[in-house]
């Protein structure tokens, strides 16, 4: 299956990367390789997560207190957006519909 990870995304992920890396070296880079991991993973298992947001699938992290907004179609999967959880759903909303 065929993976996109669109620019808003990866403006999610440096984002994360700056806010981890400044609560300790190595830190940013370990929420990067974590992150990444899972969302590779979505190669075998995208479609099997909850919708969250008309056609986003959410795949939450299982280290960090983020969530992989996601769509899937016949051949590839799209990451839309990477967001941290704690924030105000409103917020997620309004950035997903930002994202495409």
């Amino acid at each position: 299956m065929k993976l996109r990870i669109l620019d808003s995304a990866l403006r999610d992920l440096e984002q994360g990367w700056w806010f981890y890396e400044s609560q300790g070296e190595g830190v940013g880079n370990y929420f990067l390789t974590s992150l990444g991991a899972e969302i590779e993973k979505l190669r075998l298992t995208a479609g099997m997560h909850a919708i969250a947001h008309e056609d986003y699938h959410r795949a939450l992290s299982g280290i960090f207190p983020f969530a992989i907004y996601y769509t899937k179609s016949a051949e590839e999967v799209t990451v839309y957006a990477v967001v941290d959880c704690r924030r105000d759903p409103a917020w997620i909303r309004e950035h997903l519909e930002g994202s495409g």
